[in-house]
């Protein structure tokens, strides 16, 4: 094809708009147009005290104010949950202004008497359930706080007591549990501060909360349940998913 100066002055608009739009597209990412997992990841982890990133994601993807992210065994926390248990107004003010909805956790930690009770009072028993990671209702309150004293008054907005374990017990747990032959099908049981925790190779730790005999719950998850017996740990949620041996 034979190009004249005609010819040219007639494309080179639409071939300057081509080149404009493929300089200016951002890069989609994979999941388009879910946002990718790990923007929200990262939303709800720094959503628990670094507000200045708080406002670079917000800013640049406003959706992000609203992320949630699974910590393990559906221990779902909220970018909002996460300021919220950590007393952190600041970015919880700043996440709920950007379109994050309000919860019965955020109105205890923000001091809304008023909405507490109203929430609770329209469903009984609310206080009793946990937030992410098992944090009960009544500590997302501030201390000596008139929402602190009506939680209180209650008497069960705080967290359930937890079993005892004896020092032989705690002993029994630690160790590495297989269910197969890949790098990630193992489970590092690890003891810190006294507190068991479960971790699969490759994510996050998780809290045990002791039930009796051997018998736990993860953080986050009270319907979960993980056993211990005759060197073998087992997951059921609720019916056995997962069994794995000490090695």
């Amino acid at each position: 094809m034979t190009f004249n100066r005609r010819t040219l002055l007639g494309i080179a608009p639409f071939a300057c708009l081509q080149v404009g739009a493929a300089e200016s597209s951002p890069t989609l990412a994979p999941t388009f147009p879910t946002q990718a997992p790990e923007l929200a990841r990262e939303m709800v982890s720094v959503s628990h005290a670094n507000i200045q990133r708080v406002r670079e994601l917000v800013k640049a993807q406003p959706a992000l104010a609203k992320a949630s992210w699974d910590w393990g065994f559906g221990d779902w926390e909220t970018a909002l949950g996460a300021a919220s248990h950590t007393g952190n107004r600041e970015i919880a003010e700043l996440l709920i202004a950007a379109g994050a909805p309000p919860t019965l956790f955020s109105a205890a930690m923000l001091g809304q008497l008023d909405v507490v009770k109203a929430l609770i009072a329209a469903n009984p028993g609310a206080q009793r359930i946990p937030g992410p990671h098992s944090i009960s209702l009544l500590a997302h309150a501030k201390p000596g706080s008139p929402v602190h004293e009506y939680l209180n008054s209650l008497g069960d907005a705080g967290a359930p007591p937890l079993a005892p374990l004896t020092e032989e017990q705690l002993n029994s747990l630690p160790g590495t549990y297989v269910f197969g032959d890949a790098p990630t099908q193992r489970i590092e049981i690890t003891i810190v501060r006294g507190q068991p925790q479960f971790t699969r190779s490759g994510t996050v730790a998780r809290n045990l909360f002791h039930l009796g005999d051997l018998t736990f719950h993860p953080a986050g998850a009270p319907a979960v349940r993980v056993t211990f017996a005759d060197n073998t740990l087992t997951v059921h949620d609720p019916a056995p998913i997962l069994t794995a041996r000490k090695l």
